[in-house]
């Protein structure tokens, strides 16, 4: 707030305040702005030390009513108000509290902050396990990245130690006796609101209650708390909406979130763009993306992140031994279908759909893109199928799309790509095990076992396939950006381009830290500089994470260089240019050998049976003309058009790389 200048009042303004209905024991305890006129202030009791600002304009409220800013009908308590401000009908008081310009609170029960307060900073939210042992202590500024290392990486004791007592300074620098309710913020018609702070431009319309808390709002992305809403011990980020009833306990709310519709979380974090109506969530780690739609759904003790919850899905973490002690992960990308249960602990695979019912605990971390589904009790694995699946392309078209944060501080940095080192190191680990698998029991049987999930032959076979047409594409992709990030004119030019940047990301595990795409070296090198106090702050942890997101490409090729020796058998710096004709013909063939997969799959949603209930009242001409209005011609359909432009780009692309190669080798062979 703008530091101001203010004066006493004079003896003429303390007299028309009087004769204004309003009372102070002390009128020596209050300070004014220079220019302050008394004209809009009445009914007011005072107490305590007060500064007031100017009160000389009009504010408008929805449906176009315009009113006076002021002071009416309130108990103001040990507050600086600033410049034209509108306080009205407050029931009990509002105590100990800097409020902004053009700030409306209007028909307020009581907002106060008692004593020294954190506003939920340092609070300690037990995540993934309900029992406790992963508590992340939140704080305003908190991403997604350094809270999975905070809740995952208890081994690595001395970093966690090291991180708290930052928080836990962070905390104490924000903490106040007095509470701030900044610019342009509105608050109407709501209840309670103790020991919060709220940020520029929120929107608190029939909040019931705020206890212990900060929003964190800002004008280019406002946060929208609403009606029936009752929040306790918590953060909110800018961009994100709560409202309908929805109950918040010792949470922290990301930025770009929506709650809502009686939505019900309790000792949980949610980050970017997560969306929650209707159901319940207890304990959980809820990573960018993760979706809740229907009443009865529960999340509970898990890892989720770009997650698609269906109606009535839950997980069991309690098998009422040593309490509600397990815990479970579903990796980036997962969809549960309606129904759907899962017995923790457990791990759901990248991109995996998961349909019936599991009680066993299934690990399909290295079957990425695949069915798990249920079968006579069984639970059935489909390595792979998700992969020639339009859904998964729609999913990551649409997940860039709906990213709602417009703050210019992202605290969650996003890696959207489905083929990474992170889901193509699996891959390679699935194929694999599924190799070993054949050749354990033979090619020809009917089904396999592996952690007690059943594979049928046929499955086990495309499995296989699917997953080595991914790993091409991705190898190819990988190559073919070296070669047009760099000019490329002769066989040194080519080793030159394929050279590696860095060490770090090759030969490694890589990871995704709900988001973060990274390999685990790069954050082994981040938790080192944490241990030894190299990086001595928040910020600090911040910006090395952000090298490590912009750097994702350079270490991927890092990590990419190494399996295209692994696979093809010779060093990238030895290849030549007819390896990379060989390579990228690959390429191209795994290319277009999935579109076409991904093309036949939408068809399907084109079939005659897709077509029952359109043209209710008609022929068969009728519902194809229904369905046609609503859906579109499946050659036109926005999803079948990408396919297909995407097979002419990439086919057109790995042409003009074959035909770069070709002119390097008569070059070649023309200079020897």
């Amino acid at each position: 707030m703008e530091q101001q200048k203010y004066r006493k009042l004079t003896n003429e303004e303390i007299g028309q305040l009087i004769m204004q209905g309003c009372y102070c024991e002390d009128w020596n305890l209050i300070e004014v702005i220079l220019d302050f006129i008394p004209d809009n202030i009445k009914n007011t009791r005072f107490s305590g030390y007060n500064f007031l600002g100017r009160f000389d304009e009009e504010i408008s409220l929805f449906g176009g009513v315009k009113m006076k800013t002021g002071i009416l009908n309130a108990h103001i308590h040990n507050c600086t108000i600033g410049n034209n401000v509108l306080i009205s009908s407050v029931k009990s008081y509002i105590a100990n509290y800097r409020i902004g310009e053009r700030v409306v609170i209007h028909n307020l029960n009581q907002l106060a902050v008692e004593n020294k307060s954190y506003f939920g900073n340092g609070i300690k939210i037990k995540v993934i396990n309900e029992s406790g042992g992963r508590e992340i202590p939140v704080y305003d500024h908190l991403s997604a990245h350094v809270a999975y290392i905070l809740a995952l990486y208890r081994h690595r004791s001395k970093v966690i130690e090291v991180i708290e007592r930052f928080v836990s300074d962070y905390a104490e620098y924000v903490s106040d006796t007095v509470g701030e309710i900044s610019s342009g913020v509105q608050i109407i018609n709501c209840g309670i609101m103790r020991n919060v702070k709220i940020g520029p431009y929120a929107r608190l319309e029939g909040v019931s209650k705020l206890v212990n808390g900060t929003i964190n709002s800002s004008a280019a992305d406002p946060v929208e708390i609403g009606q029936g809403a009752i929040l306790e011990n918590f953060i909110v980020n800018s961009g994100s909406r709560i409202t309908d009833s929805t109950l918040i306990t010792n949470c922290f709310i990301g930025q770009g979130c929506i709650l809502d519709k009686h939505y019900s979380a309790v000792e949980s974090v949610f980050f970017a763009n997560c969306h929650g109506l209707h159901g319940e969530a207890c304990s959980i780690f809820a990573g960018p993306y993760t979706v809740s739609h229907h009443k009865s759904t529960l999340l509970i003790s898990g890892l989720f992140s770009f997650m698609n919850a269906g109606s009535g899905s839950n997980q069991s973490n309690h098998l009422y031994k040593l309490g509600p002690i397990h815990q479970g992960i579903v990796e980036r990308g997962a969809k549960t279908a309606s129904d759907s249960y899962l017995l923790w602990p457990s791990r759901i695979g990248a991109f995996s759909l998961v349909m019936g019912r599991h009680y066993r605990h299934s690990d399909t971390t290295d079957f990425p893109f695949s069915y798990l589904i249920e079968d006579k009790d069984e639970s059935r694995l489909i390595p792979g199928i998700n992969l020639q699946s339009i859904g998964i392309i729609r999913d990551s078209q649409k997940w860039p799309k709906r990213d709602r944060r417009k703050d210019s501080n992202l605290l969650d940095l996003i890696n959207f790509n489905l083929l990474s080192p992170y889901t193509i190191q699996k891959m390679i680990n699935g194929r694999a095990i599924l190799i070993d698998l054949m050749n354990a029991s033979g090619d020809t049987a009917p089904f396999y076992t592996y952690h007690g999930m059943v594979i049928k032959n046929s499955a086990l076979h495309r499995g296989i396939t699917l997953y080595e047409k991914a790993i091409w594409k991705f190898l190819g992709n990988s190559m073919i950006t070296r070669i047009q990030r760099n000019k490329v004119n002769s066989i040194q030019n080519i080793h030159d381009a394929f050279r590696k940047d860095t060490p770090l990301g090759s030969g490694c595990r890589w990871l995704d830290l709900t988001g973060l795409i990274c390999p685990s070296d790069a954050v082994d090198q981040l938790l080192d500089s944490i241990e030894n106090g190299k990086i001595q702050s928040l910020e600090h942890i911040n910006t090395s994470i952000r090298s490590i997101h912009e750097n994702y490409y350079t270490y991927e090729w890092s990590w990419a260089s190494d399996i295209i020796e692994k696979f093809y058998g010779t060093a990238v710096t030895h290849l030549t240019p007819q390896d990379v004709i060989t390579i990228t013909k690959k390429w191209m063939k795994a290319v277009l050998d999935i579109d076409q997969l991904l093309y036949n799959d939408a068809r399907k949603e084109f079939s005659l049976i897709k077509k029952t209930g359109f043209g209710v009242d008609g022929d068969k001409y009728a519902q194809q003309l229904d369905f046609e209005q609503v859906r579109g011609e499946f050659e036109t359909h926005a999803e079948v058009s990408s396919i297909k432009d995407h097979m002419l780009k990439k086919e057109a692309l790995g042409q003009e790389v074959i035909a770069k190669m070709e002119r390097i080798l008569i070059l070649e062979s023309v200079i020897n």
